[in-house]
Order: C-alpha cells, then sequence, then structure tokens
C-alpha cells in the first residue's frame, strides 16, 4: 500500500485514518466537501493531499481516486439523506473502485445486526435488522459483495475522538470542554461501547495492509463497555467538571422530533441506548493480533484536549 484515498477525511474516524496512514509512511488523499477544513487539519502534512469534492459526483471522485491503490470509506451522510442517498453514494465508491482498480476498505456501523440482546456479536451473528437505517446498511453490504472489489467491511461500535463532531458522546463532551452545563443521551445505568477513533483507525489499517483481510467482514470492538454513569465519573474526577448532567430521554428525543427532521431519524435507533449491541473482538486478535484499546479515561481527556485546542 503506497497511496491511498481517505473519504471522509475531515470527519472522526476519517481523520484518524488519515494521520494513522500517514504515520506509517503511506502517501494520503485526504477528501471531503470544505477544503478550507481538509487544509487546517492537513496542510502541514507532506504525505497528504487535500482534495475538496462531492462524492455524489461521480466523476470527481473518479478523479480523486486516479494512482491510489486503495480507497479508505469513512465518509457519511445526514440520517435524513439516507433513504435517497447512501445507495448511490456506495454506487459511486463501488463503481470508482473497479474503475480504478483499487481495493476498498469500508467502515460500516453495526446498525445491520439488529437487535442482540445480551449476546456478544460475531462476524458470522446472523443479520436481522429491524430498521430503516440497518437494512439499508445490509443492502449496502450485499451490493459490495456482489461487486468484483477486493473489500474489507468493518463494523465498529460509535465513535468518540479528535475531530468527531457528529457523535453521541461528542454532544456529551463538547460542552465539558467549555466549561458548560452538558447532556448524556440514554439511560445512564446501562452498558455500552465507544470507540475512540485512534484505536480504530489503527486496527482498520492493520486489516487493510493484511492480504487475507479482505473477502471478509471484521469486527472492531471498543476498549469495553462503559456507561453513562462511569463517563461522567471521569469528568468529575479527572477533570474536576462540576456543572450539572441532564439526561436526554427517548420522550424528549421524539418531542424533538415534531420540529425536527433528523431529531425524527434518531429516534429510529435510540434502541442502541437500550439494548447495546457489544462486539466480539475474538477473530481480529486470533486473526491478526492484539487490538489497540486506550483506556476510556485517556481517550476522553484527549478528546476533550482537542475540543479545547480548537477553541483558542
Amino acid at each position: 500500500m503506497k497511496k491511498v484515498l481517505v473519504l471522509g477525511a475531515s470527519g472522526g474516524m476519517g481523520y484518524a485514518l488519515v494521520m494513522e496512514l500517514a504515520s506509517r509512511g503511506i502517501e494520503v488523499i485526504a477528501f471531503a466537501r470544505n477544503k478550507e477544513k481538509l487544509d487546517e487539519l492537513f496542510g502541514h502534512m507532506s504525505l497528504v493531499t487535500t482534495v475538496s469534492g462531492d462524492i455524489f459526483i461521480i466523476e470527481s471522485l473518479m478523479k480523486a481516486a486516479t494512482g491510489v491503490d486503495s480507497i479508505f470509506h469513512a465518509a457519511n451522510i445526514p440520517y435524513s439523506q439516507w433513504h435517497v442517498k447512501l445507495r448511490q453514494l456506495v454506487s459511486n465508491i463501488i463503481k470508482v473502485s473497479e474503475a480504478q482498480s483499487t481495493k476498498l476498505i469500508f467502515a460500516d456501523s453495526i446498525y445491520s445486526y439488529g437487535r442482540k440482546p445480551n449476546e456478544l456479536v460475531r462476524e458470522d451473528s446472523p443479520k436481522y435488522p429491524h430498521t430503516v437505517k440497518g437494512k439499508l446498511r445490509l443492502e449496502n453490504e450485499q451490493l459490495i459483495k456482489q461487486s468484483t472489489v477486493p473489500t474489507l467491511i468493518a463494523h465498529f461500535p460509535d465513535f468518540y475522538g479528535p475531530h468527531a463532531s457528529n457523535t453521541l458522546l461528542h454532544f456529551t463532551l463538547n460542552p465539558v470542554a467549555k466549561n458548560k452545563k452538558t447532556r448524556f443521551i440514554g439511560d445512564p445505568t446501562i452498558a455500552r461501547e465507544f470507540i475512540y477513533t485512534p484505536d480504530g483507525a489503527k486496527a482498520l489499517v492493520n486489516l487493510a495492509l493484511t492480504e487475507k483481510a479482505y473477502h471478509q467482514n471484521w469486527n472492531i470492538p471498543a476498549y469495553d463497555v462503559i456507561t453513562g454513569e462511569e463517563i461522567i465519573k471521569i469528568l468529575r474526577e479527572e477533570l474536576n467538571y462540576e456543572k450539572k448532567v441532564s439526561i436526554v430521554t427517548k420522550g424528549m428525543i421524539q418531542f424533538l422530533g415534531l420540529f425536527s427532521k433528523n431529531m425524527r431519524e434518531v429516534v429510529e435507533m435510540f434502541y442502541l441506548n437500550e439494548e447495546p449491541v457489544i462486539l466480539s473482538g475474538e477473530k481480529y486478535e486470533a486473526e491478526i493480533g492484539r487490538l489497540p484499546k486506550t483506556p476510556y479515561k485517556d481517550g476522553i481527556i484527549a478528546t476533550i484536549n482537542q475540543i479545547k485546542q480548537q477553541q483558542i
């Protein structure tokens, strides 16, 4: 792997992937919509070329992919656009990968697994998604597997980390970094997974550099499970955070959905706060090696420090 394209490079996982790939001496084309943001993030890095473009304009994508040997897909779009645009997004990536004869490394969510109460989810666990978004994710996975592109699909729990702003934990951590009152989404007594994006990027690049990893699905779990109460305790004890933390319930999200299309879409996925999907990393550790795992305390502190630096 000498030169790669990272789609969604300005997002949480995209940013972490660019940083991880460049740290290994791999040339990176960082692709996203906002050129100014890309240059701010990566303009100082000699191995990174920033390219702005629209992932839905195939000519733009094709040009960015010229000369690369692998494409890392970490781009995402708002929930409200999934119904009409998600399939097109994946179709464009497949077409470009086929035309440029690249490998495809696909960062995916846990949505396609559906409900898995009290079950440690492995790669061979059956996928019976009960939500529209889960069904769309599974359809896209099937679309990829029907193509001729050498692909590996990695399932991740919810992200948190530097520049991972469109996430549940960022919703909590961003006000903390500003020493303001904050809110936690979901029942704070229920343990679930949040993966630190630099850990996820390391694991995904390890897979991408392993030839036998292609034409397979992989689960990349977090350090461990953690409750909202434990997260709040870290904020209190490690950061001396003393402001109020309110709890956002499903009913509150449903009420906001009366006024916001995006919030209506969030309601559908709220089950993950009540019945968390917990991934097994057994396959990865048996075939690739030890999973990168940053303790929550360290990851949360690093994330908040990055938010503070961004405010300066």
